[in-house]
């Protein structure tokens, strides 16, 4: 391949994605975390072949369809409100836009003033205007600065919150909604944090009437070992999906809601309804193939093999913590990260490490975008035990071979 081209991938097998000269990829981080079971999985195929015959797309306002009630039951009860609603749309940005916008309409219809929302430092929620106003103020935001609405922000709670202080610091601020990464803080570097103090920091929200949004775009469907990381820290008032809903097949977001929000919408006062529309809003395929991905998920011997993977990591995150050679490694569920060394205090994107790393996966058969010099792994939870010592016998060679001292 000429020096500058990027590879053309054109298969996907399982756990590996193989280029136009043949060469082959272990995708490491599942294509961008939304890579559930592995690529070209069977069953997921057969399932969307299936709807094709049926029906592609149609409509959504005035209309529905049976993949789309069923999936909306069960994103429901995963989340244990099942009077709840399901607002669906098409991406992980567009399903907090929605969520922003109906905790803010909340209180407008009561006639109940707010003055903008929290979230925590070092957040991401995606790159739409609402999303990013709800986001850590770095270069990807700064351009856009005077166009966002207004939020403030605060550090994952934890062993040395003063939670006197925060709890006057939010009765100041007065935010419609409080907007989190449950557990693990993904753009910030694979930040982990605990689930006690989030649980006890919801409690306060909702003692001071602030509404409360899991951003679960990176962390549902297991990545973080339960099925959705809000069952180890609280049910939100509003969650945010998308990345593995569909078993990253096809684009899809979905917001969900509890039925004391929804209440608030059906009216016939049409300045109190809540006006967004997405073209493609509930696409029957998308539906499908998230159907089917949850079919997988259920499978006794998926969850048992889930545990194994889980299992795999920490014991591996373990080994390494116990050396004096190697990186502290986090791990949560199947996210395994580490940091290598390096000089550069910016914003990770424009840390120099990040294409030496990334050029030194690629040249090694990992397919793996570092955050800065945070190397991390969100493997499909269909990787084999010979794919996954693969993997992390390639982790240990990188670790080993770059420099305990920062040149980067």
């Amino acid at each position: 391949m000429e020096e500058g081209l990027l590879p053309v991938l054109v298969k996907g097998e399982g756990v590996w994605l193989y280029d136009s000269e043949g060469k082959r990829y272990l995708d490491a981080s599942g294509s961008w975390w939304v890579n559930l079971h592995g690529h070209g999985h069977p069953y997921i195929n057969q399932k969307i072949k299936e709807q094709l015959d049926q029906l592609e797309h149609a409509i959504f306002s005035g209309f529905t369809h049976p993949q789309a009630v069923r999936l909306a039951g069960r994103l429901l009860n995963l989340t244990g409100v099942p009077k709840g609603k399901v607002f669906f749309s098409d991406n992980g940005s567009t399903a907090i836009e929605i969520a922003l916008k109906l905790a803010w309409q909340y209180f407008v219809n009561q006639g109940i003033s707010k003055k903008g929302f929290v979230a925590l430092r070092g957040a991401y929620h995606g790159d739409t205007l609402g999303a990013l106003a709800a986001g850590e103020r770095d270069v990807f935001v700064r351009p856009f600065e005077s166009l966002l609405a207004p939020v403030d922000y605060i550090e994952p709670p934890g062993p040395q919150t003063d939670w006197e202080s925060l709890k006057s610091f939010l009765e100041e601020k007065k935010p419609a909604a409080f907007i989190y990464e449950p557990l693990v803080q993904g753009a910030a570097g694979m930040r982990m944090y605990e689930a006690q103090p989030l649980h006890r920091l919801l409690g306060l929200c909702r003692e001071l009437n602030i509404l409360c949004i899991a951003d679960e775009v990176l962390t549902g469907f297991g990545r973080t070992g339960t099925l959705l990381a809000s069952e180890q820290c609280g049910t939100p008032d509003v969650m945010a999906l998308s990345k593995g809903l569909t078993g990253g097949y096809l684009p899809m977001g979905a917001t969900l809601i509890s039925e004391k929000i929804a209440s608030e919408f059906y009216t016939e006062n049409t300045q109190k309804m809540f006006y967004h529309g997405h073209s493609y809003t509930a696409n029957p395929l998308a539906c499908a193939a998230a159907n089917a991905s949850l079919d997988v998920l259920e499978q006794p011997e998926i969850q048992a093999h889930m545990q194994w993977l889980y299992a795999s990591l920490a014991s591996k995150a373990a080994e390494w913590n116990a050396s004096d050679r190697l990186p502290k490694v986090r791990v949560k569920g199947n996210i395994f990260a580490f940091d290598l060394a390096s000089n550069y205090k910016g914003y990770f994107y424009n840390n120099p490490a990040r294409k030496k790393i990334y050029a030194w996966c690629i040249a090694h058969e990992l397919l793996m975008r570092p955050l800065g010099s945070v190397v991390y792994i969100i493997p499909p939870y269909g990787i084999q035990p010979d794919e996954l010592d693969f993997l992390l016998d390639r982790l240990k060679l990188l670790a080993q071979t770059w420099p305990l001292k920062a040149s980067t």
